[in-house]
């Protein structure tokens, strides 16, 4: 671990972000540049003392999660997140094993959504970051591990995942999760965590391996759908799905028409989700 360089590190990548890049008020009493330590300690979900102590060479080696955590705050590339590893005294992560990087350009789209569900999925249907509206809506995906943080296994396995889809649409909701992990299988290949869940899933459930026998290939989203949420009720919304280039990840936004029934809708989630968000701080 070169506390020195990792140090160095961390502060210029801090300074070089502006507040709007990561979706915060810039504010009148700003007068350094870049964002404040608290504030990327906040974006990476640790405490304001332990990220000061990595920027003075005074903490701990960090985990391979904090490191994750950080160049997902800090907005890291694909190759300054590679060298934050390897100054921090850790292999950078393999390709096929990696915890998911969030491309840099889908999180700057997200950090300009706050007032509709938004959230970046991997291509095994793992959330990999969402808003708060997305939380109030979906659920918050952050707790979950193991093969449940792919909505495609949730789908198959929980039954409670499919009470979030009106009845009459959750035949077609398990073609498109089959689909799209077909299309991720032919890319990743029989031996990667796709095979993984294709094993996985042939073994828990009958219906999986009957619509996997179809060999049904599509990488996309129903343009419009309803979800059920159990405080508002249904929601219809129209959904937008931006790929990055290889496809293996997708930012999904959903909009509800304006003026509708489900716009107030969606407003009222807004509400409910802050109300319980200043509950648990509290």
């Amino acid at each position: 671990m070169d506390r020195t360089a990792l140090a160095d590190f961390l502060r210029r990548r801090r300074e070089a972000l502006r507040p709007e890049d990561v979706g915060l008020p810039r504010g009148a009493r700003r007068r350094a540049p870049g964002l404040r330590r608290e504030e990327v300690a906040s974006l990476a979900v640790m405490s304001t003392d332990y990220y000061t102590r990595l920027e003075q060479r005074r903490a701990p080696q960090p985990s391979e999660h904090i490191l994750s955590s950080l160049a997902r705050a800090l907005r890291l590339t694909g190759d300054e997140r590679d060298y934050l590893y390897r100054i921090a005294g850790r292999n950078a992560p393999a390709a096929p094993s990696a915890p998911p990087h969030v491309a840099p350009a889908l999180l700057r789209v997200l950090d300009r959504l706050d007032d509709t569900p938004a959230l970046v999925l991997g291509d095994l249907g793992e959330t990999l970051v969402q808003n708060g509206l997305a939380a109030a809506l979906f659920g918050d995906a952050s707790h979950l591990t193991g093969p449940a943080r792919s909505a495609i296994y949730r789908w198959f396995t929980d039954p409670a995942a499919r009470s979030l889809y009106p009845e009459e649409d959750r035949d077609r909701q398990s073609r498109a999760q089959v689909a799209n992990l077909r299309a991720a299988h032919g890319v990743r290949g029989p031996r990667s965590s796709a095979g993984e869940l294709v094993r996985a899933l042939s073994a828990a459930s009958e219906e999986f391996v009957d619509l996997w026998a179809r060999h049904e290939v599509a990488r996309r989203f129903e343009d419009r759908k309803t979800l059920v949420h159990p405080e508002v009720g249904p929601i219809e919304v129209d959904c937008q799905a931006l790929f990055t280039e290889d496809q293996s990840q997708v930012l999904l936004v959903l909009t509800a028409a304006p003026r509708s029934e489900s716009e107030e809708k969606l407003r009222l989630l807004a509400v409910l989700g802050q109300s319980r968000f200043a509950a648990a701080d509290r």
